[in-house]
Order: C-alpha cells, then sequence, then structure tokens
C-alpha cells in the first residue's frame, strides 16, 4: 500500500496517481493533503516542482460531482505557461475519472474559441486572471457552483499587477467556499490578501528556501563591461548542463542570447515580447534539448517548471535578495545537486545588495574572480539535437506514438535517435538527431500519420522561435 492509498482520496484518483507513478508525498503534500482534503483553507509555502500542484489538484478534484458538468473549481495562476502546465496535471490526475473536463482559459487563445468550450461545459477551470475576469463579466463561466477556489503562485500575480482581477473575481464567487491559497515568498501584501479572501487557513510549507548541502553558490566580482566574457567563462568552466541565465531587462536578454548564439552554444530568449506560440515553442526547446541554455527575465521566467535545471547564472545581482532566492531555487530541486553563479560589479550599488542576499540567506556567498578573457567558442555547449514542428496536434487526434512510428516505420530512424515529443493543440514538437534531421523532415513533410497528412518544418540551432532554417545537405 502507498502513502497516498492511506489518504481519504477517491478510487479514481488513486488510478491517476497510479499511472504517474506516485508511492511516497512530497513534503508539501505529506503536510498539506489532510487538511486540503478535509475542506479546510490552506495557505501553502512551496515554490514550483515540490508537488503543490497535486495537493489542490487531488484536493479539488476529489470531491467533484462529475454528473454536473458546471464550474466547480476555479485555479488562478500568473501565466499561461503555468496555466497549461496546471491543465496538463490536472487531465493526468482524472484520468480515472471519465467524463471530466478540465478547460484553460487563458489570453493567446481566441476568445470566440473558448467561449464554445465554455458553453460545452466544465467541470475545472484553470485561467489568467485578466481573461478569468473577462469571462465571468461576459456570463460565460457560471460562479454559482464554484466550491473551490486555488490561487497558484500568488505573489507572483501580485507581483504582475493582478491584484484589482483577483479582488474582482473574488466579488463574483461564492462566499462558502474552500480557498487554496500557494507562495513561494510571503511578503506582506500576501498576507493581507490571505486575510481577506480566507478563512482560518492551515499554514504549511517553507517557501523559498536553500539546502547548501544540495546548491552550491557563489559571487563573481567583476566589472560591468566584464560581465560577458565572466558569463563565457562560467560556461567554459563547467560541464554542459541544462542553464538558465536570469537578466533583469529585454535588451539585456537579447544582448546575452546573442553573445551567447555567436560563441556557438545553442541558447534561447525567454522575454515579455514573444506571443504565446513563440513562447510554448521556445521552452519546448529548451526542455527537449536543443537549446541548452535558457536566457531569461525574470517576470517571463515566472512559473516556469523545467526539471533538470544543473546551472543558474544572475547576469546581474537582483535588489530585492527574496527575487534572487527565487531566481536560484530553480536548481537543486528533488534532492537533487545544482549551482547558482551570480556575477556582481564591483561598485557601491551592486556590493549593497550582494550585502543584502547575505544578510538574507543567513551566510556570505564565496566570492571569486572572473578567469582570463577568452573571446573563442562555446563549442561544448551547442546541441545534437534539431527540433522539427509537425503542423498538427491534439485537435487532429495525434499522439506522441504516432509520430514516433512514422519516424521509426516510415522514416527509418532508431529509437535512440528520436528525443522528446510534446503534443500541443495544434502543433507537434519532436527532436531529432541533427545528423538525421534532414531526412526525418523530407520523410515526414506530407507523408501520412495515422489518417492525415502534415507539412513538417525543422527549426535549426540559433534560429528564432518561428524561425526556419534550411537543413544541410
Amino acid at each position: 500500500m502507498t502513502a497516498f492509498q492511506t489518504l481519504d482520496l477517491r478510487p479514481e484518483l488513486l488510478v491517476g496517481v497510479d499511472r504517474l507513478g506516485w508511492t511516497e508525498p512530497t513534503d508539501i503534500q505529506q503536510e498539506a493533503l489532510p487538511p486540503a482534503l478535509s475542506g479546510l483553507d490552506v495557505v501553502g509555502l512551496a515554490r514550483t516542482g515540490t508537488g503543490k500542484t497535486a495537493v489542490f489538484g487531488l484536493a479539488l478534484l476529489n470531491k467533484l460531482d462529475v454528473a454536473r458538468r458546471t464550474p466547480q473549481a476555479l485555479v488562478l495562476g500568473p501565466t499561461r505557461e503555468l496555466a497549461e502546465q496546471i491543465t496538463v496535471a490536472l487531465r493526468a490526475l482524472a484520468v480515472g475519472m471519465p467524463g471530466v473536463r478540465v478547460l484553460r482559459v487563458t489570453g493567446g487563445s481566441p476568445s470566440r474559441d473558448q467561449r464554445a468550450a465554455l458553453e460545452a461545459g466544465a467541470h475545472v477551470v484553470v485561467g489568467t486572471p485578466g481573461r478569468v475576469l473577462q469571462q465571468l463579466e461576459l456570463g460565460r463561466i457560471d460562479p454559482a457552483g464554484l466550491a473551490t477556489l486555488v490561487l497558484d503562485e500568488a505573489d507572483r500575480m501580485l507581483d504582475m499587477g493582478f491584484e484589482e482581477e483577483v479582488l474582482a473575481i473574488l466579488e463574483r464567487l461564492p462566499r462558502e467556499r474552500q480557498t487554496l491559497l500557494f507562495s513561494a515568498t510571503w511578503p506582506p501584501q500576501m498576507s493581507e490578501l490571505s486575510g481577506r479572501i480566507q478563512n482560518d487557513p492551515i499554514t504549511v510549507g517553507s517557501g523559498d528556501r536553500v539546502d547548501p548541502d544540495l546548491l552550491r553558490q557563489s559571487a563573481v566580482l567583476c566589472g560591468w563591461d566584464e560581465r560577458p566574457d565572466a558569463l563565457c567563462g562560467v560556461l567554459r568552466e563547467r560541464e554542459p548542463v541544462p542553464t538558465l541565465v536570469f537578466c533583469e531587462t529585454r535588451a539585456q536578454c537579447k544582448e546575452v542570447t546573442s553573445l551567447l548564439q555567436a560563441r556557438g552554444a545553442a541558447a534561447l530568449a525567454l522575454h515579455g515580447e514573444l506571443e504565446q506560440r513563440d513562447r510554448d515553442e521556445v521552452l519546448v526547446r529548451f526542455r527537449n534539448g536543443t537549446a541548452r541554455i535558457l536566457v531569461a527575465t525574470n517576470v517571463a521566467a515566472r512559473g516556469l517548471d523545467v526539471e533538470g535545471i544543473g546551472l543558474v547564472v544572475c547576469y546581474e545581482i537582483s535588489p530585492d535578495p527574496a527575487v534572487h532566492l527565487h531566481r536560484v531555487g530553480r536548481t537543486a530541486r528533488a534532492e537533487a545537486t545544482g549551482e547558482a553563479v551570480t556575477l556582481v560589479a564591483g561598485d557601491g550599488k551592486e556590493l549593497r545588495r550582494l550585502a543584502a542576499v547575505d544578510q538574507f540567506l543567513g551566510s556570505p556567498l564565496p566570492r571569486t574572480q572572473p578567469g582570463p578573457a577568452d573571446d573563442g567558442p562555446l563549442e561544448r555547449w551547442s546541441s545534437e539535437w534539431t527540433t522539427l514542428v509537425v503542423f498538427g496536434g491534439r485537435r487532429d487526434k495525434l499522439r506522441a506514438g504516432d509520430v514516433l512510428g512514422a519516424l521509426t516505420q516510415a522514416v527509418g530512424l532508431e529509437g535512440a535517435e528520436v528525443g522528446k515529443i510534446v503534443l500541443g493543440e495544434r502543433r507537434t514538437w519532436v527532436a531529432v538527431r541533427t545528423e538525421h534531421a534532414r531526412r526525418a523532415q523530407e520523410g515526414l513533410d506530407g507523408a501520412r500519420i495515422k489518417k492525415g497528412k502534415f507539412r513538417v518544418r525543422a527549426v535549426r540551432r540559433g534560429a528564432g522561435p518561428g524561425e526556419s532554417r534550411p537543413l544541410p545537405e
């Protein structure tokens, strides 16, 4: 018997838990699941990647009336990316509950499509505050039967200026409900929000924290003009691992990405100017190994959940120690080790920021100096994978197995030559070994996959989202 089987869960949910391979709850799950399943309000202090989605997912699914196809739970998150991740996770948990419908309502998708989906009925609505409020105001979401409200990454929602929308949504919801609030940090405004929307909540977890046994941190002291070479030196001294580089501005993000690409590294930028489709493609290429380095602004990275990040580099130290902690906490997760390096200019302003981080963490970060300037290539940080985009997805009834079968049977690739396959609503991304990319593209383009024929393009290293480049002969 697994620990999940000892909880007060309906048997259908245990099917999803079993398929996901879960046996022992994480710390936040052990603390938060019992009160959440009992119907109590909960404050969960937990960062992304700790298993908090399962807490509110199991709690809200456990009390659904499947026969009543009206919204019974509303989950709010700060970004479309996080909303998509939550939607996928809830559907996986509900696999043993036939008929349960989880609907994502976010910007970046045509409003008319969401209107039709809402009219068809849904048990759980997952969305971003702006679009959810819009649909409530238009009368397309009926809040009368909502029994559970979840605010995930609530501190990020406030940081992004969504407080007004969140409060406007709350005014339209039943007062008698369960409210589950999850946040990585607990600034004063979070305490105020909890007091306004929750009823005597149980507080569990500890939020962002650094385990010095798992996360190795250091600060590289350099001049402002030395940052590009210092960053390349950090990468050159380490073995290639999935790496996240944080920048303060979009312009800086673009400059750093161009620098790394010019030196041969497989790097992509993630910032607020990207359309949702392009953002999806960037994240897919990072997750499947086509890009080894993701250069992101802090706002763009909110809600980002990528497993296996081994290195975080802060190109510029944040003025807020809590933000610094949230950044470096993207590595050393799930008992894995990781490293975080912060580049610090040796001027008064940045040294004061570093001192604030030291005080916040309770001990000083080890200081180092940048290595010798070297404008040579970062060959080891290139990638052996190329991403193919198939212009068909879940709406075309495609499955990952269909694409894999076409590549292995029709094209003749070996299984080891095919990497991660990610299905979207209208597109599918598949990683293949670069030396076989041209053959794979030509073999799939216009070929029959399942019952349809789909256009296929390849995205080469260094191409931005939405761009394609000819493959070599």
